[in-house]
């Protein structure tokens, strides 16, 4: 019997007595703070509580849209007042007040009240503009660009074979618009696409921090454009909007001397701006893209998304992006079409971490090798000085030879940059519309400051790596007892961050595809760390976007080439495919988020049925498998377990997923439909591939018999066996493991859930076999494609990283309970194995910051956990046959007794200290 030992009396001399209640901290439109852009008629509306007390609900709500913001500060609802509404909601509220107007700006705030009545006051105020609701709205803007490809020449999805078109290089050109304000400005808001990508400047100076604008998409379907506030750069007078251009995924040169994957030929690049000048005396203008617009070719005299990028400074045209430019040489621009355009709903693609170089050491030719220390997706910035017309190349790579030199053997080449000097003095250069990932730099044409130049080479006075992803809100951190957990959470997240971009890449060299396995799988370790929910509804409309009209989902969304190796092994597979049904169930699980269900069930239904067609006698045998499984040969096509298991379990969980979907909306015939189907394979894949004299499926695999447990495939009456099967086979194995990308994660969530945590401990503790510890021991500084470090594959690779969710989920303790969405009901329960003594990990949730910090010795157990408002809590403790718990500040707790070894209590918002000690 446990002693509940209570220190209110502290709690209360801790609380101001004038310390409010409640308070909204934080309001989210379409999951962003502020946004601009928006482009649907029912934005979503969040917001997040704040309370220093404990057990904290909200049971009321009122939402106040106004036209003004002098509106909104007297209270005035003028477009939309929800009054009081009696809901404890406080996510995902659909906006219906009046109809919105494009361009238009809304000013928002809310207040809330608790179970004890007390009202919050209002919250700051909010806004979100909206963007350009109809193809009228963009007031007669065309598409220009310098010049365009011929109809005959698009080649928009070709295959990896060699029968291509080879169209040539193409113009990088910039565009330039010079105009007159004559009035004072209220607001200025341009809107802009650029293709493939570009970047934008406003006299003189370059527009928002972005990077790689806008997001990548299928071009035949859509392009997306973004939406920036200009009010505070535009001025009274004479003004100039410049425009640069680079290539992207829209046109990838087919250069036989540069590096490629494929050759997409969409068209040459292409722009489209509409500025929207408002005046305060009501009236406004409008700046758009048309032929007055004059274009010329930039400094950048080559770009390829694969190839890199190069640039000439002598074709540098000073103030070209200022009013005033003599721009009479200029050619106008011509006119051209362009694909269907949708706001830009993810968040950009910015600059991050810098990273200085840890050594610089000389090879053959000359030439030096920077260490950047880290591997991750990256540009460089590059401070050099030298004569005119001096060229300095820099290779990118992972690995280098014996020798020290870089080698691209595993990532593709040749890929590189060049820099071509004007002379006179200290020059700067970034790469605009290239990167790639790479820790080391090759330097041919110059040398580092400071070293010995008898050949009176340039000098790099700097050279940085700059570290790009998506810009997507860190939620979560971890940090533990063990060094080797700490250092594999560091490897998964730079992978994690090094392949987020505007898709979720595989690689950010090699591939930059969107490979759409890792959607689903390595989805949990990626919302645990970011705040990545428009990036995955993005995936989902590129998946729509590449859907075929038979209802195949291709495992590459944006689909930009068709693999012809292996017959349709690289584009039909249900493991990779299945993200299109499995996506929008998680982004309901995980953030209270409907509409991607509404939206894309019409997809999932496609899908689902052209995966009916294939199925024979209900089993699914096609496409790739547990990819990278260990086997006895070099990893690839799954090796362990037959195809029939992973695709027809993934087509069982499919069924399940749609089932509970069509049940949410209402669609009680298709939930029927999709119930009756899966018992049908459920029975199937049992018959095929269960043994009942050894009770494990197929040939035995990690992959085959967690799947079939986390599927729930395997009937109750054996699933215990199933799972010690599972569990004997790791043992046997001296705790290695063998499952590949698509097995691992279902091999920890099974051992998890069965309350082994000390197999996954102990199975993640090697260094001397393949596994994480291994490629930290082999120098890798993100995740690897392969379990081994090879090489010759990639290693910096988004998949295979799913023991981060166990880090979370399992050390940190952090899971959401069973049917809670979004985390309403939070289950805190660390697991203390191995050598573990402490852990600090945080999960800042749609409702607020979940923290859990432990540490233990041989006598007592310290929790501090925080509960965010509006939700409540069960904790689990480790204990001891004899026990005693404290808690230093609240005592309005239950203890619930104890449930499988563990103490457990029952609490509702607020900071918690928990003691226990042990007798």
């Amino acid at each position: 019997m446990s002693k509940l030992v209570i220190f209110s009396w502290l709690y209360l001399l801790s609380i101001p007595l004038f310390a409010q209640d409640i308070k909204v901290a934080q309001l989210d439109c379409a999951y962003r703070n502020n946004p601009l852009g928006i482009d649907v008629l029912s934005p979503a509306l969040s917001w997040k509580l704040q309370s220093a007390k404990h057990n904290i609900m909200q049971t009321s709500y009122q939402i106040v849209v106004s036209s003004s913001l002098s509106n909104l500060n007297k209270n005035i609802g003028d477009v939309w007042d929800t009054k009081k509404v009696k809901s404890g909601q406080s996510l995902q509220i659909k906006y219906k007040g009046k109809k919105l107007l494009s361009s238009k700006t809304y000013y928002w705030k809310v207040r809330v009240w608790d179970s004890s009545g007390h009202e919050s006051g209002w919250s700051a105020s909010a806004f979100w503009q909206m963007g350009l609701l109809n193809t009228a709205d963009w007031k007669g803007a065309k598409w220009i660009a310098y010049e365009k490809l011929a109809d005959s020449n698009v080649n928009s999805l070709p295959t990896d074979g060699k029968k291509d078109k080879y169209i040539g290089n193409n113009i990088l050109p910039m565009f330039r618009k010079g105009f007159t304000v004559t009035k004072t400005i209220k607001k200025a808001t341009a809107f802009i696409s650029g293709l493939g990508h570009f970047e934008m400047s406003l006299n003189g100076a370059k527009v928002g921090d972005d990077f790689l604008a806008p997001g990548w998409t299928k071009y035949d379907k859509e392009a997306l454009y973004l939406t920036y506030d200009l009010t505070k750069q535009l001025k009274r007078g004479e003004n100039a909007i410049g425009v640069m251009l680079g290539n992207g995924f829209y046109y990838i040169p087919p250069v036989k001397e540069r590096y490629r994957k494929l050759k997409v030929a969409y068209g040459y690049p292409k722009m489209i701006c509409r500025l929207l000048i408002e005046y305060t005396d009501g009236t406004s203008a409008n700046i758009i893209s048309n032929q007055s617009w004059k274009t010329a070719p930039s400094p950048i005299t080559f770009s390829s998304i694969y190839g890199g990028e190069d640039y000439n400074a002598n074709l540098e045209q000073k103030g070209w992006n200022l009013a005033g430019f003599n721009d009479s040489r200029w050619k106008s621009s011509l006119l051209a079409d362009g694909p269907k355009l949708n706001a830009q709903k993810e968040e950009p693609v910015k600059i991050f971490e810098n990273f200085s170089p840890q050594n610089i050491n000389p090879v053959a030719h000359g030439e030096w090798v920077y260490d950047m220390g880290q591997n991750a997706s990256a540009i460089i910035e590059l401070k050099v000085r030298g004569k005119k017309g001096d060229t300095v190349s820099i290779t990118p790579a992972e690995l280098l030879k014996a020798d020290g030199s870089v080698t691209q053997k595993n990532i593709g080449g040749p890929s590189y940059f060049t820099y071509i000097l004007k002379g006179g003095g200290v020059e700067t250069w970034r790469l605009k519309f290239f990167y790639t990932g790479f820790r080391y730099l090759q330097v041919k044409g110059a040398v580092p400051s400071g070293k010995e130049n008898p050949s009176n080479k340039s000098v790099i006075e700097a050279l940085k790596a700059l570290h790009i992803r998506n810009a997507a809100e860190q939620v979560g951190k971890f940090s533990s007892s063990n060094e080797l957990f700490n250092k594999t959470f560091s490897l998964i997240d730079w992978a994690i961050k090094s392949n987020m971009v505007s898709v979720f890449t595989d690689c950010p060299h090699r591939e930059k595809l969107g490979w759409l396995e890792e959607l689903h799988l390595m989805g949990s370790s990626v919302r645990y760390n970011y705040n990545a929910a428009p990036l995955f509804k993005k995936a989902l409309q590129d998946m729509k976007n590449s859907q075929l009209a038979s209802g195949l989902i291709p495992e590459i969304a944006p689909e930009y080439v068709k693999f012809e190796w292996g017959g349709d092994m690289f584009r039909d597979s249900p493991e990779w495919g299945s993200s299109s049904i499995l996506m929008p169930w998680y982004l309901y699980q995980w953030y209270g988020d409907k509409q991607a269900m509404v939206d894309y069930y019409p997809m999932m239904q496609r899908y689902i049925n052209y995966l009916g067609t294939k199925a024979n006698n209900h089993i699914l045998s096609q496409g790739l498998g547990d990819w990278y499984d260990l086997g006895p040969k070099p990893p690839g096509v799954s090796q362990l377990t037959p195809m029939g298991v992973t695709g027809t379990a993934i087509y069982y969980y499919d069924l399940k997923i749609l089932e509970k979907t069509a049940t949410l909306l209402g669609k009680k015939a298709d939930a029927m439909a999709y119930a009756k189907l899966a018992l049908e394979v459920k029975n199937a894949f049992n018959n095929q591939f269960f043994d009942a004299k050894s009770r494990q499926y197929a040939t035995g695999s990690q992959t085959a018999n967690a799947m079939a447990v986390y599927m729930e495939l395997a009937e109750e009456m054996h699933k215990n066996a199933v799972i010690e099967n599972l569990v004997k086979d790791i043992r046997d194995r001296k705790n290695s493991l063998t499952a590949g990308d698509i097995g691992y994660r279902y091999v920890l969530r099974v051992l998890e859930d069965a309350g082994k945590s000390d197999v996954i401990f102990d199975m993640n503790s090697r260094s001397d076999v393949p596994g994480y510890g291994m490629q930290i021991a082999k120098g890798a500084t993100a995740l690897t494609e392969s379990w081994a470090a090879l090489p010759t594959v990639s290693n910096n690779h988004f998949m295979l990283g799913h023991l981060m969710e166990w880090l979370y989920s399992a050390v940190g303790g952090i899971r959401q309970a069973e049917n809670s969405i979004a985390f309403k009901q939070i289950k805190i329960e660390p697991e203390v194995v191995g050598d573990l003594t402490s852990a600090d990990v945080r999960y800042n949730s749609p409702y607020g910051k979940i923290s859990c910090k432990w540490e233990k010795t041989d006598r007592t157990f310290t929790l501090e956990v925080n509960i965010p408002v509006n939700t409540t809590a069960t904790i689990y403790f480790p204990v001891l046959p004899k026990y005693e718990i404290s808690e230093e500040y609240n005592s309005t707790f239950t203890d619930a007794g104890i449930e499988a070894g563990k103490a457990k209590v029952a609490v509702g918002s607020g900071y918690y200290k928990f003691n226990l000690k042990y007798k």
